[in-house]
């Protein structure tokens, strides 16, 4: 993760600085350590820094954990081709690539839908029907009020494995801000399922 004027951006790939501390690691024990940071993505334990102190110093371990965890759900969440995902580490060495593209490729349906129960996870309650009416208020205690459409949507949202009913009246403003706040949702859920821990 790099910071530009205050903003957060994802760098596509591991860098060169991330090239030279994974090279660091013994070739027997790259793939043991990405399987591990897998192993974290999916809900389990992450690698101990005491397993790897006298590989990297404490700061060069957030990193190469950060940066290896960015890689493998971005690869995954952005669905990246095989090639694409080799494109990302090209910087690193033949052994350093052929493990991560070893690991990639065994666990990538393990990883995606670890990233799914992330995003899941984020509300238990789903969406499973609406209906929705277009009405005209014909009486109102406000003059502005008559004549003016309503909408009128029906909900059933399962929570708990229970359907519960939900009723909204909505004028054209309230449906509006309804339609931004579900756009804005999305867009959450979609960054989420990329780079959700």
């Amino acid at each position: 993760m790099r910071t530009a004027g205050g903003a957060v951006t994802w760098r596509a790939g591991p860098g060169p600085e991330m090239a030279r501390l994974l090279e660091k690691l013994p070739a027997g024990r790259a793939l043991e350590f990405l399987h591990k940071v897998v192993d974290g993505i999916c809900g389990r334990a992450y690698p101990r820094y005491q397993d790897y102190g006298s590989v990297w110093s404490l700061s060069e371990w957030m990193e190469v954990l950060e940066e290896t965890m960015v890689y493998f759900k971005t690869a995954v969440g952005k669905n990246m081709s095989d090639e694409e995902a080799a494109q990302q580490i090209i910087e690193l060495n033949s052994d350093c690539q052929e493990a991560i593209t070893k690991c990639l490729k065994g666990r990538k349906e393990e990883i995606r839908n670890a990233l799914v129960e992330n995003v899941h996870a984020i509300s238990s309650a789903q969406l499973q029907d609406f209906d929705w009416q277009l009405k005209l208020a014909l009486s109102s205690d406000k003059i502005s009020m008559l004549q003016m459409p309503l909408l009128n949507l029906d909900l059933d949202v399962r929570e708990n494995g229970e359907i519960k009913p939900v009723s909204i009246e909505m004028n054209k403003e309230e449906l509006q801000n309804l339609i931004n706040a579900l756009e804005a949702a999305n867009k959450v859920t979609v960054t989420d399922l990329i780079f959700c821990s």
